[in-house]
């Protein structure tokens, strides 16, 4: 079967095309899925870097969520069976036409959801909804402030936060994105390029909020958003760090922390999928259910095939994709 295979770490714009490797099997609880949408993240690019928190063995194919049908089932499987719909998450591998996934990381599709917008609907609204609802706990009212919000995580956290209640400023470091994350529900918009940010994103997060600041940050960003956020905070807020897209890993004053009874949580949302399968499950209903209501809309999609690979981290990490980048194994 075609993949894309990666024997050493290094650009991910320098992948190139595919190889052919011998297709798998169903080892005991895990399935094989025949793919038909796989999803391009960032967290796919710092593995394939090298720089991402737990790393595969070389060589692997990379690729972290994937939506396809069950083509095989191994020992000790009930829950799916052959010709299921699912979104599946794995480890790695989801660059492939075929992948092995783990039948407790497989989750039904509702008939009418594409496989296209089943991926879309994945790992970006995981993050957003753990973030959100058991790391920051926020409540119907309150103002949040998401972070790279026309980004992936981004786009899914403001319509998430929209759909529990919370007001919703967008923090974007392009103008020209001011349209996309309106559309996504954001109240008001937060410009990240400007100068001495650390001063300007609190006054205006100020202005946009009723002369206050905000009760929950979403951060994925890191560097000076960050610290700069925790400025924009209101007394008790909670940030939740959710990565590192500006490269630099910022440090916290821990004074500040004590003087405004402000909370810093992180959210690696891999954990909640190796520790707690059945909470991501419920999860993963619930935001299918949200989209079958209305309540949330996958993102503008661009699809590229396996051949491509390069091309498309290119264009994510270059922030020039025009919507998620999904990869089309199955031609």
């Amino acid at each position: 079967m075609r993949a894309v295979v990666v024997c050493a770490f290094g650009p991910p714009e320098e992948l190139c095309g595919t190889s052919e490797i011998p297709a798998p099997s169903a080892a005991e609880g895990h399935v094989v899925v025949d793919v038909h949408m796989a999803g391009l993240n960032f967290a796919d690019l710092l593995v394939v870097e090298g720089k991402y928190q737990s790393l595969p063995d070389l060589p692997f194919v990379p690729g972290k969520e994937i939506a396809g049908v069950v083509s095989a089932v191994g020992g000790g499987v009930s829950r799916v069976k052959t010709g299921d719909r699912v979104l599946a998450y794995v480890e790695a591998g989801g660059f492939a036409e075929q992948v092995v996934a783990a039948e407790r990381d497989c989750h039904p599709l509702p008939a009418s959801l594409p496989f296209a917008e089943a991926v879309s609907l994945g790992l970006n609204y995981q993050s957003a909804h753990f973030a959100l609802v058991d790391r920051a706990r926020v409540r119907p009212g309150e103002a949040v402030l998401v972070n790279g919000a026309s980004g992936g995580v981004g786009l899914a956290g403001v319509q998430m936060a929209k759909a529990l209640g919370a007001t919703v400023l967008a923090g974007i470091s392009r103008p020209e994105k001011e349209g996309l994350v309106r559309a996504a529900g954001a109240d008001s918009v937060i410009d990240l390029s400007v100068e001495d940010l650390k001063s300007s994103l609190r006054d205006q997060v100020h202005a946009a909020n009723g002369h206050k600041g905000v009760d929950v940050v979403l951060d994925p960003v890191g560097g000076d958003v960050f610290e700069a956020s925790l400025r924009a905070l209101a007394w008790c807020g909670r940030l939740v760090v959710i990565g590192f897209a500006a490269g630099r890993i910022p440090k916290a004053a821990a004074n500040y922390l004590l003087v405004k009874n402000i909370s810093i949580a992180g959210l690696f949302w891999d954990s909640y999928r190796v520790r707690h399968p059945e909470w991501v499950a419920r999860v993963q209903a619930h935001i299918f259910d949200a989209w079958e209501a209305g309540k949330l809309a996958a993102p503008a999609i661009e699809t590229y095939p396996l051949e491509a690979v390069g091309q498309a981290a290119a264009a994510l990490s270059g922030r020039r994709a025009k919507g998620r980048i999904l990869f089309t194994p199955l031609v």
